[in-house]
């Protein structure tokens, strides 16, 4: 066998060693038929005289195909959601969320640490900004494919070559995108149909000859005609691609409509079982992470996220929702996925002051108000048993602790513990007339502990 051939068979083995939830079995099944498989080629060959070149050409490739098909098929029957994390590329695009290459080495290292299975590093052909931050991950963020965004054009295809120099073959990929949408055609590129797919096969087909991973999305698919869009899936596999695309590019779906696309695709298009099928939603009617959670229930394998949800426009779907969602209800989507919840909180806040953009005090997981209350009767609770008042603890996303603030709307239980945790011993009469002192303050005044402390020694010096 050809050093090529070998290697692929390499790239195949390391890859797979990534699948925490493979099984030894599986896998010595697995290289028993690679081999059974080289053996019938090579004899096929040496039967019709094939010269040694060609031989090794044709082996190469045919392992390569076997590999790709062997760890797709893999991948499709774990039912494991695969989170794709777009926070570096298509998260910076929001207006004044600009990260340095120091600064999205970082965030990387912090989404390798959290478990994401791919990461969408930038655009190689936009800027040399985007390049350098790549150039900083190969080789250091290891766990992570790492991919690169690409126009159809070649240029943008050789950009990212050379920005992922270096990186193991199946630890690399290009994510190529081209409008597929009525409008797209007519109003932005100016082509026809016939045009489109010819683009397509002809990019996907030019980026197979530098890259293993390969994803084709289309542009705007959540208004191109679904025939066409399965046309175009299609085309981009049998050139190359190993992962397709369904962007809602504009934010317009709803989750039902979202559904019932995936549900499409799946039944339209016909060599479907060669690629992994992912999804990526835009949230201007702030339902991007409902509709991601549909299409994981019906079957999609690859979810593409931000953190914090941020992105262009509304942003995208928020990696930590979608990833909570999962957690707490695995029997409604029977799914497995390999993010570590303790690391969301911090990630969240991460990201939050590495962009400058901050975070809601509303915001799910990440937000200031998830484990604060001030309301007298969920402070009792709480305090009894955190979980009379929450979905989930805070160390399960790795957040601080619960805090309980002290207003207007507290109550005797809440005031005594913080004052039991200050070590202030003081009668049950003094700590209602603390709570009274408290609601009578003005509106949005802060009881932090100074003031506590205050009005305990003004009643107590009585």
């Amino acid at each position: 066998m050809g050093q090529g051939a070998l290697a692929e068979v390499g790239y195949c083995t390391l890859w797979d060693r990534q699948d925490r939830n493979e099984s030894g079995v599986f896998r010595a099944e697995r290289q028993t038929a690679l081999c059974r498989r080289f053996k019938v080629a090579a004899k096929t060959c040496i039967l019709y005289g094939m010269s040694r070149p060609s031989l090794i050409q044709r082996l190469g490739n045919r392992v390569r195909s076997t590999a790709r098909d062997a760890v797709i098929s893999h991948h499709k029957r774990s039912r494991a959601v695969l989170f794709s994390d777009t926070t570096l590329r298509d998260g910076e695009q929001m207006p004044g969320a600009t990260l340095d290459p120091d600064q999205k080495l970082k965030i990387a290292l912090a989404l390798e640490a959290a478990g994401v299975h791919s990461l969408d590093a930038g655009f190689p052909a936009s800027s040399e900004a985007d390049v350098e931050a790549i150039r900083r991950m190969v080789g250091v963020v290891r766990k992570p494919v790492l991919t690169a965004l690409c126009r159809t054009l070649s240029g943008d295809i050789d950009a990212a070559e050379r920005a992922l120099d270096g990186n193991p073959v199946h630890k690399r990929g290009v994510s190529l995108f081209c409008g597929t949408s009525p409008i797209h055609r007519a109003e932005k590129l100016n082509k026809s149909k016939s045009e489109i797919l010819e683009i397509i096969t002809d990019s996907v087909a030019y980026a197979a000859k530098s890259f293993r991973i390969i994803a084709f999305s289309p542009e705007d698919a959540s208004r191109t005609e679904m025939n066409f869009l399965c046309e175009c899936y299609r085309e981009a596999i049998d050139a190359g691609a190993t992962t397709i695309g369904f962007p809602d590019t504009v934010g317009v779906l709803t989750p039902e409509k979202s559904a019932d696309c995936i549900k499409a695709i799946q039944d339209g298009v016909p060599n479907i079982d060669r690629a992994l099928l992912a999804v990526h939603f835009h949230n201007d009617l702030g339902l991007a992470v409902a509709n991601t959670l549909a299409c994981i229930q019906q079957g999609a394998n690859v979810v593409q996220c931000t953190v914090n949800g941020i992105g262009e426009r509304a942003g995208n779907a928020a990696l930590e929702e979608v990833v909570m969602a999962l957690a707490l209800h695995s029997d409604q989507y029977e799914r497995t996925f390999r993010i570590d919840t303790t690391k969301l909180s911090p990630l969240c806040h991460l990201v939050a002051e590495l962009t400058g953009v901050s975070i809601s005090r509303m915001k799910p997981i990440g937000g200031d108000n998830i484990f604060a209350s001030e309301a007298g009767i969920h402070q009792d609770g709480l305090l009894k048993n955190p979980d009379t008042y929450l979905p989930f603890r805070p160390e399960k996303v790795g957040a601080d602790g619960i805090q309980l603030v002290l207003g207007r709307h507290s109550g005797r239980r809440a005031v005594s513990h913080r004052l039991e945790q200050l070590q202030i011993s003081v009668s049950d009469g003094v700590v209602g007339q603390v709570v009274e002192q408290i609601k009578q303050r003005p509106r949005g005044t802060v009881v932090d502990d100074r003031l506590l402390t205050t009005l305990v020694n003004g009643l107590t010096d009585e």
